[in-house]
């Protein structure tokens, strides 16, 4: 047995102080939640130096705000539940109550409960002031269950899980480092901060392609009118003023033609596509493919490997930093990267870390993950700043990505119009070859 000295809150709010033996840090925090207590600090006692101390009962829950120094390392990931993880592409996430929830406002719970936490406020009592002034009402009734779970003895975490659409596993899996680690207001801090990043990041995609998504729209809706409602009747006074239209004309005429005679055949074959594009992808070897498929793309593909090494670099590293051991890690990153393709290779990466190798031989290996990134991992591994340089990692491929993004959307709206352009353009043509073919017969 070992002995833990602690400084805690009881329910009420008043502060305490006392030793408590248990075999773990993991097993004094539980002693502590059983006894009612929210620990501000726990640390180790040599044997010998106790000051005899005793505990204090109070009522609640737990929490943790000790130093970095103290992280535990997380238990073997196959314990954590494993919910879908929050990604860049991700849209609104929704709760169990009624209504839908932001990733916004995911993160800003977060960042507001890290804030309370390290004011030493009990866990049920900051959930439940947060629950209480949240506007949404489906992710107010998600922070009370939350509180109320947490006031029966469950961990945050545990309560947490059980929305799983709201926390993935990498935000499950941060959280319970925290709890063990005696540092969850530090830990939620860093979980607050990647996920403020990620909505950084997905408002900016979002708002420099919203332009070229409205003219392609547009186009696609002008079409759509021309051939449906504009043209059929000018084709027919064309039909009767010449024997043989122009190959555009024509062209021009069978598009409309078919649109107006089979149009609920184009929207049903539309549909089954669409069915069939999503059922391939969710299957193993079609999400495999399909993002194989989207790193290979011209140009864009390269916006997509950067956002996924970004990820892959950030999320180890917060994982590091927070004390997390590199092969658990490894195993969370890999369910929360985002790509199928990478996700393979990791798995391929962790099973050789598992032997003995390095973090940087294995990554190489693969020949997904650029030379210089191996590099700078493998000066962190030797130097035991890997933590710090994943996230130098992170940084310099978010940086890349944001800036081939830009240069994508700035191809992107040009091209666009011109395919609309010449689409318009032709359409003119096909209407205007008949009239001076019949303005030659005329003269």
């Amino acid at each position: 047995m070992a002995t833990f000295r602690y400084e805690a809150r009881e329910a009420g709010g008043a502060a305490t102080s006392g030793t408590v033996e248990a075999e773990s840090r993991q097993g004094a925090l539980d002693a502590l939640a059983r006894r009612g207590l929210f620990p501000s600090n726990l640390s180790s006692v040599a044997p010998g130096k106790s000051n005899g101390t005793g505990d204090k009962n109070g009522t609640g829950g737990q929490n943790g705000a000790e130093g970095r120094s103290g992280a535990a390392s997380l238990p073997a990931a196959a314990s954590i539940p494993a919910p879908a993880a929050l990604r860049i592409v991700d849209g609104p996430a929704t709760g169990s109550g009624r209504g839908r929830i932001s990733r916004k406002e995911v993160t800003a719970f977060t960042r507001e409960l890290a804030t309370l936490l390290a004011a030493t406020i009990p866990i049920p009592s900051a959930l439940e002031g947060l629950g209480s002034e949240e506007e949404n009402p489906a992710l107010r009734d998600v922070i009370l269950r939350t509180a109320s779970a947490v006031r029966r003895g469950e961990p945050l975490s545990a309560a947490l899980a059980a929305h799983p659409r709201l926390f993935g596993r990498f935000f499950i899996s941060m959280v319970r480092v925290g709890e063990e680690s005696g540092a969850l207001d530090h830990v939620l801090v860093d979980l607050a901060d990647i996920l403020e990043r990620e909505d950084e990041i997905r408002g900016e995609v979002l708002g420099a392609v919203a332009y070229p998504c409205f003219v392609l729209g547009l186009g696609v809706l002008t079409t759509f009118i021309l051939l449906g409602f504009v043209l059929p009747r000018l084709f027919g006074m064309l039909e009767g003023m010449l024997d043989v239209l122009p190959l555009p004309t024509r062209i021009l005429l069978d598009a409309s033609t078919f649109l107006q005679t089979r149009w609920p055949w184009l929207l049903v074959a539309l549909a089954a596509a669409w069915a069939g594009l999503r059922w391939y992808r969710r299957s193993p070897a079609g999400a495999l493919q399909w993002d194989t498929w989207k790193l290979k793309i011209p140009v864009v593909g390269a916006v997509f490997r950067s956002a996924a090494l970004g990820r892959f670099a950030r999320t180890l590293g917060i994982l590091a930093k927070s004390g997390v051991s590199l092969l658990p890690a490894l195993d969370i990153v890999r369910h929360t990267i985002g790509n199928r393709l990478l996700e393979v290779a990791i798995e391929k990466v962790t099973e050789e870390t598992r032997g003995g190798d390095s973090l940087a031989a294995p990554l190489k290996r693969t020949g997904l993950f650029p030379a210089t990134l191996v590099q700078m991992l493998a000066v962190g591994e030797e130097s035991g700043k890997l933590d710090e340089m994943l996230l130098r990692v992170a940084s310099i491929e978010e940086r890349q990505m944001r800036a081939r993004s830009r240069t994508v959307i700035s191809l992107l709206a040009p091209a666009l119009i011109l395919v609309v352009g010449a689409f318009v353009g032709f359409i003119v043509i096909a209407l205007l070859l008949p009239i001076f073919r019949m303005s030659q017969v005329v003269r």
